[in-house]
């Protein structure tokens, strides 16, 4: 499996081990930015059987031959909300809850995490969320901090540098923050959040396995895990081009 870093706890802890007990399937994954991993499956760094993005438009890259023809379908299942989360302990804190977040983030020694826009949709989405605000709200810092490369980490350790205190405050999703147990506040004036879509990609080696995995988290149990985590989930799931294979059809309707 090929899955958004912001995925990470709920994969590997909840998911995956939960598939592997229902089915007898075992599951190994590796996680980054969706659009890194699309990088990297393009480039055959990794051969994957199911890829979880969370962002529709990463899937665009993989399809059609000019792409490989990696991705004829895919699924959105669900979404979460883009957040600002803190470290209780950061001298900041108080702040973060009392004053508006665009205000917040630009103030002295404050140290602010996000990830990259260029291999990330949930950079992406920050980057807007900074830019429509410091064009709405007339503050220029927020431009500065976007630009700011020494903000920019993985998404992948994103959670602990803010947990190890490296960070005082820095953006997420709803759902890793829920899992992670951060402190969040909303991004006011913005209503940005992350799309989740799963699909096998073509020439899947575990092909069988793909499909029960898609059919496991898009069942009763993976749902029942992903609405407790806080996804607001997509029902049923939309699909999107064509060739879902047989099995996985009643998930639609």
């Amino acid at each position: 499996m090929l899955y958004a870093g912001s995925l990470v706890d709920v994969m590997q802890n909840q998911i995956g081990p939960a598939f592997q007990t229902a089915t007898g399937y075992t599951v190994s994954g590796i996680s980054a930015g969706s659009k890194d991993l699309a990088s990297e499956i393009k480039g055959k760094v990794h051969v994957g059987d199911v890829f979880i993005s969370a962002s529709p438009k990463v899937n665009a890259s993989l399809e059609g031959s000019k792409n490989g023809d990696w991705v004829n379908w895919y699924l959105t299942f669900a979404t979460s909300e883009l957040v600002l989360g803190y470290n209780a302990n950061s001298k900041f804190a108080n702040d973060i809850k009392t004053k508006p977040w665009y205000e917040v983030i630009t103030e002295p020694g404050i140290r602010v995490g996000f990830t990259d826009p260029a291999t990330d949709p949930k950079g992406e989405l920050v980057a807007e969320a900074l830019a429509d605000t410091a064009k709405s709200k007339n503050l220029p810092a927020l431009t500065t901090l976007a630009a700011n490369k020494s903000d920019v980490f993985p998404e992948e350790t994103l959670v602990g540098r803010l947990q190890s205190g490296q960070l005082d405050a820095a953006f997420f999703y709803t759902i890793e923050a829920n899992a992670a147990k951060i402190p969040t506040v909303p991004l006011t004036g913005v209503d940005l959040k992350a799309t989740y879509t799963i699909t096998i990609l073509n020439n899947a080696p575990h092909e069988s396995g793909a499909e029960a995995f898609v059919s496991y988290l898009l069942g009763p149990a993976g749902l029942a895990t992903l609405s407790e985590d806080g996804f607001k989930l997509v029902t049923p799931p939309k699909l999107s081009g064509s060739g879902l294979p047989s099995s996985l059809q009643s998930l639609t309707s």
